[in-house]
């Protein structure tokens, strides 16, 4: 994990820039400045101190403070029992953190990296995302499962794909996938106060970025609510949706076309499932254009889902082009660093994309008017 971690680490440019986008939606009156990883270890501390119940398990997270740093410090404040370094078994400690949630204590299974999840999915889709409805709603599972999530580079295909549309397809879990420090940490404390089971999809990569922080967010009470996405950027010409890495491509996207005069409107998605259409569907009655970015494969993706969510809604009437998708390429993640920049989505696909619709709406307008 070390080496990924260096390997990752040396890489940052080509997958972020150099800027951090705030949610220009928001107001900040303070200087505060945080990287997503501090974001959720300050969550992970305050909601081990506020409830009891609440313990943190998996791989490394005690004496080394997790593979990122996310659970620095948590061990030596809070001990074995409250942080527990577990063997290489995730389908092990996976099945223990649902059996402990059954009997109403709050795990937060912590996996190095959503790869390695593959071992645990019985426990996580089997297990904690039916037991309610099998139980007849007798037995709930108050659990969270998080950590890295999507494209890293330099680790190759078995170590950097995106489980975003695995997960989000699952009756039962809740899933959500934060950008910024603010949702991080939002995000996650408002799953540990969850009764259902709830998947975070982190981003290795935004990790080490840092993020304007609201006095809101500074509260030891801030949540952000499962299910709401966050309008980014206001703008009238193009709807963007997106999340995760894939909002940092639309945010720089929409930066460099706001200077040629398209003005986009950035929506955060946030929450997968559940799923806010009606923040996304106010903003394409807005625009009346569809762009969504997600670096994920595209067959049966985020953006696939969406795309037929407005297709089959009484938003499809008003569009003045077809959706269009931003994705990942089909293929397995390439180890080569020059096929690793063409298998996922940047900003310049973005800009080319928008371009494109924005042009072609103008040619067809009278032709194609959403029927």
């Amino acid at each position: 994990m070390l080496l990924r971690g260096l390997r990752s680490s040396r890489r940052l440019p080509e997958f972020l820039g150099n800027r951090f986008y705030p949610a220009t939606a928001q107001k900040y009156t303070n200087d505060n400045v945080m990287k997503v990883k501090q974001a959720l270890n300050l969550a992970l501390d305050e909601e081990l101190a506020r409830d009891k119940d609440v313990f943190i398990l998996g791989e490394e997270v005690g004496h080394a403070g997790g593979a990122y740093g996310v659970t620095a410090g948590l061990w030596e404040k809070y001990g074995d029992k409250r942080v527990v370094d577990t063997p290489i078994s995730e389908m092990g400690f996976s099945g223990l953190a649902v059996g402990a949630a059954f009997k109403k204590l709050r795990p937060i299974v912590d996996f190095m990296t959503w790869n390695f999840a593959m071992q645990a999915v019985d426990q996580v889709v089997n297990s904690a995302a039916k037991t309610l409805y099998m139980s007849g709603g007798t037995i709930h599972c108050p659990i969270v499962f998080r950590g890295p999530n999507g494209p890293a580079p330099g680790v190759a295909a078995q170590h950097t794909q995106d489980f975003s549309s695995w997960y989000a397809q699952i009756p039962g879990l809740k899933v959500v996938a934060p950008y910024n420090a603010e949702d991080a940490r939002g995000l996650l404390k408002a799953a540990v106060r969850d009764d259902n089971p709830v998947v975070i999809l982190e981003d290795e990569v935004l990790y080490e970025l840092a993020f304007p922080v609201s006095d809101a967010a500074l509260h030891k009470d801030f949540t952000v609510p499962i299910g709401k996405a966050k309008i980014e950027r206001e703008g009238g010409d193009v709807t963007i949706v997106a999340h995760s890495m894939g909002l940092h491509h639309a945010l720089q996207g929409a930066e460099e076309l706001a200077l040629i005069g398209i003005q986009c409107e950035v929506v955060n998605l946030r929450s997968l499932r559940p799923f806010d259409f009606e923040t996304v569907a106010k903003s394409a009655l807005k625009t009346r254009k569809v762009v969504i970015v997600e670096v994920g494969w595209p067959f049966c993706g985020i953006g696939a889902e969406i795309s037929s969510q407005i297709m089959e809604s009484d938003v499809f009437y008003h569009l003045e082009h077809p959706v269009r998708r931003v994705t990942g390429v089909d293929v397995p993640t390439p180890y080569n660093e020059t096929l690793e920049r063409k298998a996922f989505p940047s900003a310049a696909t973005v800009v080319k994309v928008v371009k494109r619709i924005v042009e072609q709406a103008k040619r067809e307008k009278h032709v194609w008017h959403g029927y």
